[in-house]
């Protein structure tokens, strides 16, 4: 099982706690993910999708899949995505729109995201988070 160590950074949300925010690859940008253990799933942000993916499907999918609901979803295939030295291809994806959180995250003076990575990526790859570190572990067999 090859070890995957990922950089991480750390924001503050002012007394509202902190985030922990990891630089991931795709469609050849270095853009910036959410790390959200208490996420269900990985999303992407939808305008973001929408500007880069023509095959897109539309769902009204009420379940919560973050912390940020909506009814309108998209599904589609990410061909490429990089976390770290992790290479996921032809990655399935479910999109949201994350404006609001990137609106709030404006107002601190934080960059924004394209992508909330949660459970779904951070199970499969038994992920561990090293505080004093700063760093994503990701385990591949």
């Amino acid at each position: 099982m090859r070890t995957i160590g990922v950089p991480l950074i750390l924001i503050s949300l002012q007394d509202d706690g902190f985030h922990l925010l990891v630089e991931i690859v795709v469609f050849g940008q270095k853009l910036l993910a959410v790390v959200d253990t208490g996420a269900s799933r990985s999303v992407f942000d939808s305008t973001f999708i929408t500007t880069h993916i023509a095959d897109i499907e539309h769902t009204e999918e009420s379940q919560a899949t973050t912390l940020f609901t909506t009814s309108n979803t998209l599904q589609a295939t990410v061909p490429k995505l990089k976390i770290g030295h992790l290479l996921l291809k032809d990655y399935d994806i479910v999109a949201l729109d994350l404006s609001a959180v990137n609106q709030a995250y404006h107002s601190l003076g934080h960059p924004p995201i394209v992508a909330i990575i949660g459970s779904d990526l951070l199970l499969k790859y038994q992920a561990s988070v090293n505080y004093k570190k700063m760093k994503l572990f990701l385990h591949k067999k």
